[in-house]
């Protein structure tokens, strides 16, 4: 008997990915096995993302495409899922527009996956959207892609509400995780081998004990802690959730890694009260500061919006600024869209398209620069690499310094493990990208 088999498509962040290996879990416990073709599956799962323009737009045409694999293979019984923040933004809207969806699943109610499947083979098309107060997370029933890196959500949702972000309506309100919990999955990770744990959420830094004191510093202090635990990373961090005890434990602990992804999303403190941020450009500097005080060799990236509704030139040239300032050692910058029940599509001073495009890509440009520069300066630095793939070239790997970036590598007479560490010999910089061979040490040390 040929085994049944599913196919999961994930857009959008960690938070989503993390959400497939959740969901993937879950039917491998049943006995449907991964398939990387869509064709093949006797489940398709499209793990969405609302955050990007026309999000909507997309997921329905990638629907469609689903469709007609369920009529032209004459797959009557092809069940095919929607899933993620666009599943709960559209819920049962999408179930009208899709008349082959068989179910649509929102982010706080993927762990009812098993539950979904059985209500809908016994003729119910389903839809479990919402955020239950009650949500099964079962970490043995986690697939956990890659031999490195695992991660670990320790708070869902956010409350910030920032004028331009649907996350709050996508993933609701702000839920920490026990840290009791917490640590008994990183202990569990630990135990399987991984190396590198990152701790997930929307507002990473906000992390609250449920009913007690301790915050985020604590539980960096706790997880950090652990033993075997090589390489400690968290994202996303929110500017204004950053306190001195933590910036503190940024540099208390040398495996928590030199890099942290800090949003920013504007240099002009009038675009960011349009935005709802809640923080200066003078402050989000002062900020950066003290974290570099913290930890000398400290990597920042960030994400920017660009032609916000309102954004003068003066208020990008501040951005510029910004940038040229702070010195990031990754941008992730994208132009404005506007989101459905959002407040800032009701903003006047609407910028037009061909200038928010220009001031990207002015942007991009000035990065480039700053981004060569910075791992430039890099060159002739041996670094601890962990290793996650091979390389497009014969007898090359890649892998990830602390500081996050990609590295390039020759292997050497011995190949190393994928998820292992290895000390890399800089030898030339891009823009986005490090090259080097490993050192002679490391490949000794491996034979």
């Amino acid at each position: 008997m040929t085994p049944r088999r599913f196919f999961i498509e994930t857009w959008g962040c960690q938070m989503n990915e993390l959400d497939s290996q959740r969901m993937a879990g879950q039917l491998m416990q049943q006995g449907i096995l991964p398939t990387h073709e869509a064709a093949e599956a006797d489940i398709i799962l499209l793990n969405s993302c609302s955050v990007r323009e026309k999000a909507e737009q997309k997921v329905y045409s990638r629907l469609g495409e689903y469709r007609l694999l369920k009529k032209e293979k004459d797959r009557g019984d092809l069940l095919i899922g929607l899933c993620g923040c666009v599943a709960q933004q559209e819920g049962e809207r999408a179930l009208s527009r899709v008349p082959d969806l068989d179910f649509v699943l929102g982010p706080a109610r993927v762990g009812e996956l098993q539950d979904v499947l059985a209500r809908r083979r016994a003729g119910e098309r389903v839809v479990a959207t919402g955020f239950p107060e009650h949500r099964p997370y079962d970490i043995d029933a986690v697939a956990r892609h890659g031999e490195y890196k695992g991660m670990v959500t320790i708070i869902e949702g956010c409350n910030k509400n920032c004028t331009f972000c649907i996350v709050p309506q996508t993933r609701g309100p702000e839920r920490s995780r026990p840290l009791a919990d917490v640590l008994r999955e990183v202990r569990h990770l630990l135990d399987y081998g991984f190396q590198e744990i990152e701790l997930l959420g929307q507002t990473v830094n906000h992390w609250r004990e449920p009913g007690g004191e301790w915050d985020f510093a604590d539980l960096l202090d706790q997880v950090a802690r652990l033993p075997g635990l090589q390489r400690l990373r968290f994202v996303t961090s929110y500017p204004r959730d950053f306190t001195p005890r933590m910036v503190e434990q940024v540099g208390a602990h040398a495996n928590i890694c030199p890099y942290i992804h800090l949003p920013v999303q504007s240099g002009s403190d009038t675009v960011l009260r349009r935005m709802g941020r809640g923080y200066t450009a003078a402050e989000y500097l002062d900020l950066a500061a003290q974290l570099r005080r913290a930890r000398r060799d400290l990597a920042l990236s960030t994400d920017l919006i660009i032609g916000f509704p309102g954004e003068t030139e003066e208020d990008f040239e501040q951005t510029l600024d910004l940038v040229r300032e702070v010195r990031f050692s990754a941008i992730y910058a994208f132009k404005y869209s506007p989101r459905p029940g959002t407040a800032a599509p009701r903003l006047d001073g609407a910028v037009d398209p061909e200038v928010a495009s220009a001031r990207l890509q002015r942007l991009f440009d000035l990065q480039e620069g700053i981004q060569r520069e910075i791992n430039e300066e890099l060159v002739g630095e041996e670094l601890e690499v962990i290793v996650t793939g091979w390389g497009k070239q014969a007898g090359t790997q890649m892998g990830r310094t602390p500081c996050h970036r990609i590295v390039h590598f020759d292997t050497g007479a011995e190949p190393a493990s994928l998820g292992s560490m290895t000390r890399v010999r800089i030898e030339s910089a891009l823009s986005y990208s490090l090259h080097g061979r490993r050192s002679a040490a490391a490949v000794l040390s491996a034979v």
